[in-house]
C-alpha cells in the first residue's frame, strides 16, 4: 500500500511501480530496516474487527518476511564487506552499494547508493569506506591501496562527466563529505567546490556563463577549506565577508558583485597564507586528498567525541567519505538548495515541510546564515522542480517506510538529490508517525514499537507552559523542537557550561549555532536563535537531543559581543530570565509557570485517551503502551514506601511494589522511638521501644497492602546504618559542649553522643547495616516481620488479597540469610496461629554484594526470590562511593571516554551485568522456580531494561514516574529480541 501525498498534485504511480520493479529485479531490498533511527512509534487496530485482523495478519507476515530478507541481506553484506576488507577494497561507486551497507559506506554513502539504485537523480560519485578511516586513524596514514583506488574511481567519474578534476577550461568540481553509520549532523567536515583554482575559475565562469557564480564558488571553497582542512579560525573569514558587505552597503552575500567577490578571494587567500603558514593549494588533486584526510580526522574532533557520548554512538566506527560531482544551487534565481521532510519532524503530520533558499549552496541552509523560505514557496518559484520533488519524496517514504529527511539542489531548473536518511524527529512526532504508518498498512505493530523509545516517552511527560498564566511576549520564531524551557539568557557556549555547572538553568541565545556550540547546547535547558529554520544546525541537533528550541526569531536582535537580546525597545541582558516554547515558537520575558503534560494527565487517569481534549498524541501513546504491555515478558513494579506513591504507581501501570524501604517509615516523629531503641541498655528497654514501633509499622503496611491489593509488595527490612537516625556528630558535640560550659548538661544528649561515637563508622556503606543489623540488634527484624504478617492478616480479615514478600538486605553468605529466615518463619507461624490465617509470605534477599552474586547458588537454597540491588552492587563492584565519585572525578571520566555513560545510570553490562547474569543462572540452577527482579534505579533506564530482559529476570522495579518508560522498553525488548 502506498501513502497518498497531501499535495494537490498527483503522483505518477506507474513510474513508481516501474522503479520498484526495476529495483526488485536487481535484488534491492525495498523494505526498511529503519537503519537511521532504530526507534520511532505506533500501535493499531481494533482486534474485534475481522477486516483489521486480516490486515494485521498480512502486515505481520510482510514484516516477518521483510525481517528475514533484511537479516539475510545484512549477513550477505557483512560477508562481502569482510571479503572486500581482506582484498583491500576501500572505495565503492554509488552503483555498487545500497542502504544495507551503512556500517561500511556510512549512512550518507549507503543512502546515495540506494537512491541511485532507485533511478533517482543523484550526481555521480563514489564512497571511501569507514574501514579506510579506521586504518588512517590507527596508523596515521592511508591504506596502501587507497590512492590507487581513488584514482581509478575518479577517472571513471571524469569519464562519466566528460571533464577532468580542476580542468582549466571546464573543471569538474566535487564535494568531499563525511558520512558515519549514525547521523551526526554538523559534527564532521564537508568541503564543497573542490577542484577550483586560479587557473580553473575562469573556465567555470565561461562554462556557466556567469562570472559572479564562479567567483562566489571559489570564495566558498577557500573559506570552507581554510576552516575545516587548514584549521583557520572561521571568524576571520566571516569578518572579511562582513567587511565586504559593509563596503557594498549589502545585507546578504548575494548582493555582492563579481568585483567584490574577486577582492574577497584575494582577502581569503591572504588569511590562509597568514594563519595556516602555507598558500591555498592550487593542485586540484591535492585539495581532494587533503579534504579526505580532514574528514577522516574530523571523526575524533572534540565536538564529534562529545556528540557521540551524548548520543551513545560507539567511538570505533569511523566515518566514510563521499566524493560527489558538484551541482550548483548558486547559479542564480533559477537555482537553489533546500532540505525537505516527508512529514513534519516536529509534529509527525503529513504535508510539505522543509526550507528552501534561492541562489545558495547547501551549507547556507544548514548553517542558518541566511533565513530560508518555507518549502511550499518553491511551488511558486519553480513548479516543475517542486512537483518532481514531491514525487521523489513519496517514492522515498514508501521505500524506507518512514519519515525521510532529504537534501536537494536545483541547478538551473534541474533537481538533484544530495542525501536522504530516516529523519530525526521529536518525541511526539515519533509516536504519531508510527501509529500513522500502522494505520496506512505500511508497518505492523511490532515495527512501530521498534521505532519509539522510553527516552522519547520521558520527554513527552515533561511539563508544558500553563495556557492560563500571565505572559510577557518578547517575540516569535520557528517552533523547531517542542517543550517548555525556562532559564537565564546566556550568549555563548562557555557561559552556558559554566553557569550550568553552578546549578543555574540557562537558555543559550545565539544568532545561529555551529558545531562548536554543542557542549553549550547540552548544558542549556533550551536554545534560541534569531536565524535559521527547521533544518538549521540548532533545530536538527536540538531535536536529536530532545532539547526545546526556537529558531529564526528574526524580530529579536542578538548581540553576542554586548551579550544582550533586543526586542523592539526592550533589552534582555545576560542573566535575565526568559522562557521559550518550542511547540509554538513564542519567546517570553521572565518565568512562565508550567503544568503537567497531557501524557502525564493520561497516565494519572485524569484524561481518557479517546476524549476530545486528549488529541492525537495521547491516543498514539495509549496505543503504543497497550501493545507494549501485550508483548512484554518483564513485569514492572514500583519502588514505593507510602500509600501516595503506591497509588500513583498503580495508576501508571505498576504490577506491584518491588522495593518498599522501611527506613523511610522511621523518620519524622518516629525518629525519637528509634533513638530509644539505640540507647536501650536492657532487654526490657529495647522490647519497649520495639513494642512502640510495631503498631506504627503495622499500620503503614496495612495501608500499603490495601493500595496494592492483589499485587505483590516486596518489603525490605531495615537496611541503613543506625547512626543515620541519630543527630550529626559535630552538631551534637557542640551542643553538649555548650551545655557543659553552662553547667547545664542534658543526660539524654550525653547518652546520644556516646551512642553516636559508638556507632560511628569510617565507611558506613560497608559497615553495620542490612542483615547485620538484624543479627546484632535482637528483635529488630522480628518486629518488622511481625508487623508485615499482622498487616497481611488484617487485610485477609477485611477480605483483601495481600501478597507480601519479605526481603532481607545486604546478605553476603547463606548462613546470614538462614538465621534471619528461621526467625522470620517462627514469627510468621506465630501470627498465623494467633489469627487463624494462612499468610503464604515469601522470603527472599537482595543481591547487592559481589560475594552474594558469586555464591548465588548457595543463597538460593534459603531464598524464594532474588532482587538485585544494582545501586549498591555497582558501588561494590567498582569500588565507588557514589556520592563521593559523582561529585569529584565522574565528569573527568566521562570527558575522557572511560565511561560512555555513568554506570549508576545505565547498567555496566561487562562488570555488574556479568554478575547479575551468573547469579541468575546459578540461583535458578539450585531453585528453578526462583523469582528474579531488580530494584535499583536501573529498573527505569531504557538500555538497562533491555539487559534485564536478556538476562531472564522476571521483573524490574523503579520510581513511579519511570514506570511507563519501563513498560514501553520491556515491550520493545521483547520485540527487538524476537
Amino acid at each position: 500500500m502506498t501513502v497518498r501525498w497531501t499535495s494537490p498534485d498527483a503522483f505518477d504511480l506507474g513510474m513508481f511501480l516501474a522503479v520498484r520493479a526495476a529495483t526488485a529485479s536487481r535484488g534491492v531490498e525495498t523494505v526498511s530496516e529503519n537503519p537511521e533511527n532504530p526507534e520511532n512509534p505506533e500501535n493499531p487496530e481494533n482486534p474485534e474487527n475481522p477486516e483489521n485482523l486480516e490486515n494485521k495478519d498480512r502486515s505481520a507476515e510482510r514484516s516477518e518476511k521483510a525481517r528475514q530478507a533484511a537479516e539475510g541481506q545484512r549477513t550477505e553484506h557483512a560477508e562481502r564487506a569482510q571479503q572486500d576488507g581482506q582484498a583491500g577494497k576501500y572505495v565503492y561507486d554509488f552503483t555498487e552499494g545500497n542502504k544495507g551497507m551503512k556500517g561500511l559506506l556510512g549512512g550518507k554513502g549507503a543512502n546515495l547508493a540506494e537512491m541511485t539504485n532507485l533511478g533517482l537523480p543523484v550526481p555521480p560519485g563514489f564512497t571511501i569506506t569507514t574501514e579506510a578511516c579506521k586504518v588512517y586513524l590507527a596508523s596515521g596514514s592511508e591504506p596502501a591501496t587507497l590512492r590507487r583506488e581513488v584514482s581509478a574511481h575518479l577517472a571513471t567519474l571524469e569519464e562519466t562527466m566528460g571533464k577532468k578534476l580542476g580542468q582549466s577550461d571546464d573543471p569538474l568540481l566535487v564535494s568531499v563529505r563525511s558520512g558515519a553509520k549514525f547521523s551526526m549532523p554538523g559534527m564532521m567536515d564537508t568541503v564543497l567546490n573542490v577542484g577550483l583554482s586560479d587557473d580553473s575559475v575562469a573556465g567555470l565562469a565561461q562554462q556557466a556563463g556567469d562570472e559572479r557564480f564562479a567567483w562566489d564558488s571559489y570564495r566558498r571553497l577557500i573559506q570552507m577549506f581554510g576552516t575545516t582542512v587548514l584549521g583557520v579560525d572561521g571568524e576571520l573569514f566571516e569578518d572579511a565577508l562582513d567587511e565586504a558587505k559593509r563596503g557594498r552597503g549589502a545585507t546578504t552575500d548575494v548582493e555582492l558583485g563579481t568585483a567584490d567577490l574577486k577582492k574577497l578571494v584575494k582577502a581569503f587567500k591572504k588569511i590562509v597564507s597568514r594563519e595556516a603558514g602555507r598558500d591555498f593549494p592550487q593542485d586540484p588533486r591535492e585539495q581532494m586528498d587533503l579534504a579526505i584526510r580532514s574528514v577522516f580526522e574530523s571523526w575524533n574532533t572534540d565536538r564529534a567525541r562529545l556528540y557521540r557520548r551524548q548520543e551513545r554512538i560507539p567511538g570505533d566506527l569511523g566515518t566514510a567519505v563521499n566524493i560527489v560531482a558538484m551541482v550548483f544551487g548558486n547559479l542564480g534565481p533559477d537555482s537553489g538548495t533546500g532540505v525537505a521532510f516527508t512529514r513534519d519532524p516536529a509534529s509527525g503530520h503529513q504535508g510539505v515541510y522543509g526550507d528552501y533558499l534561492q541562489n545558495a549552496q547547501g551549507e547556507d541552509v544548514v548553517a542558518g546564515i541566511r533565513n530560508t523560505v518555507p518549502l511550499a514557496d518553491l511551488e511558486t518559484l519553480d513548479k516543475a522542480s517542486y512537483d518532481r520533488l514531491l514525487e521523489i519524496m513519496e517514492i522515498l517514504e514508501n521505500h524506507y517506510l518512514d519519515l525521510c529527511d532529504i537534501e536537494f539542489t536545483i541547478e538551473r531548473g534541474t533537481l538533484w538529490m544530495l542525501q536522504t536518511r530516516v529523519g530525526k524527529r521529536t518525541a511526539g512526532a515519533a509516536f504519531r508517525i508510527a501509529t500513522q504508518l500502522v494505520d496506512q498498512g505500511l508497518i505492523d505493530e511490532a515495527e512501530a514499537l521498534r521505532r519509539v523509545s522510553g527516552a522519547q516517552l520521558a520527554q513527552l511527560m515533561f511539563p508544558r507552559f500553563d495556557d492560563g498564566a500571565k505572559r510577557d511576549l518578547l517575540g516569535r520564531g520557528i517552533a523547531a523542537s517542542p517543550g517548555a524551557a525556562v532559564g537565564k539568557a546566556v550568549f555563548d557556549s562557555y557561559t552556558a557550561i559554566k553557569w550550568s555547572r553552578s546549578g543555574e538553568k540557562v537558555i543559550l541565545v545565539r544568532r545561529e549555532t555551529n558545531p562548536d556550540d554543542l557542549e553549550g547546547m547540552i548544558a542549556a535547558e533550551g536554545i534560541l536563535t534569531s536565524r535559521g529554520g527547521k533544518t538549521s544546525h540548532a533545530a536538527v541537533v536540538a531535536r536529536g537531543m530532545g532539547k526545546t528550541c526556537v529558531c529564526g526569531a528574526e524580530e529579536l536582535e542578538v548581540d553576542t559581543k554586548k551579550r544582550r537580546l533586543t526586542a523592539g525597545s526592550r533589552v534582555v541582558e545576560e542573566g535575565d530570565v526568559i522562557s521559550i516554547d518550542g511547540s509554538t515558537g513564542r519567546v517570553y520575558l521572565d518565568e512562565v509557570p508550567v503544568v503537567p503534560s497531557p501524557v502525564v494527565e493520561y497516565f494519572e487517569g485524569r484524561m481518557h485517551a479517546g476524549a476530545e481534549e486528549a488529541g492525537e498524541l495521547v491516543e498514539s501513546v495509549h496505543r503504543m503502551m497497550a501493545y507494549a504491555d501485550r508483548r512484554r515478558r518483564l513485569r514492572v513494579r514500583a519502588n514505593a514506601d507510602n500509600t501516595e506513591d503506591a497509588l500513583r504507581a498503580r495508576r501508571f501501570g505498576a504490577q506491584g511494589i518491588g522495593l518498599c524501604r522501611t527506613e523511610h517509615m522511621f523518620l519524622g516523629e518516629r525518629r525519637e522511638l528509634v533513638e530509644r531503641l539505640i540507647l536501650a541498655d536492657t532487654d526490657e528497654e529495647r522490647d519497649a521501644a520495639l513494642g512502640q514501633l510495631l503498631p506504627l509499622q503495622k499500620a503503614d503496611f496495612v495501608e500499603l497492602f490495601e493500595a496494592m491489593d492483589g499485587l505483590p509488595v516486596t518489603v525490605r527490612l531495615l537496611d541503613p546504618p543506625l547512626h543515620e537516625f541519630l543527630p550529626d556528630i559535630t552538631e551534637l558535640s557542640v551542643r553538649v559542649a555548650l551545655a557543659e560550659s553552662r553547667k547545664d548538661a542534658n543526660e539524654n544528649d550525653l547518652r546520644l553522643l556516646q551512642a553516636v561515637h559508638k556507632l560511628h563508622e569510617q565507611n558506613p556503606m560497608l559497615g553495620l547495616r542490612g542483615v547485620r543489623l538484624g543479627l546484632v540488634i535482637p528483635g529488630l527484624f522480628a518486629m518488622q516481620v511481625r508487623a508485615i504478617a499482622e498487616a497481611a492478616a488484617a487485610r485477609r480479615e477485611a477480605k483483601g488479597d495481600p501478597r507480601a514478600e519479605v526481603m532481607i538486605p545486604l546478605v553476603g553468605t547463606v548462613q546470614e540469610l538462614e538465621i534471619v529466615r528461621d526467625e522470620a518463619e517462627r514469627v510468621i507461624a506465630d501470627v498465623e496461629r494467633a489469627t487463624g490465617t494462612e499468610l503464604k509470605l515469601s522470603l527472599g534477599t537482595m543481591i547487592e554484594l559481589p560475594r552474594a552474586a558469586l555464591t548465588a547458588g548457595q543463597i538460593a537454597e534459603a531464598a524464594e526470590f532474588f532482587s538485585f540491588g544494582t545501586n549498591d552492587l555497582t558501588q561494590t563492584v567498582w569500588g565507588f562511593s557514589r556520592d563521593d565519585v559523582e561529585a569529584s572525578f565522574f565528569t573527568a571520566y566521562l570527558e575522557k571516554g572511560i565511561f560512555g555513560v555513568s554506570p549508576f545510570e545505565t547498567i555496566d553490562r561487562d562488570g555488574v551485568g556479568a554478575l547479575v547474569r551468573s547469579a541468575a543462572e546459578a540461583g535458578r540452577a539450585t531453585r528453578p522456580d526462583l523469582k528474579l527482579g531488580i530494584c535499583g534505579e536501573h529498573g527505569g533506564d531504557p538500555e538497562s531494561v533491555h539487559f534485564f530482559h536478556e538476562a531472564g529476570l522476571d521483573y524490574v522495579s523503579c520510581s513511579p514516574f519511570r514506570i511507563p518508560v519501563a513498560r514501553l522498553e520491556a515491550g520493545r525488548a521483547a520485540v527487538l529480541g524476537a
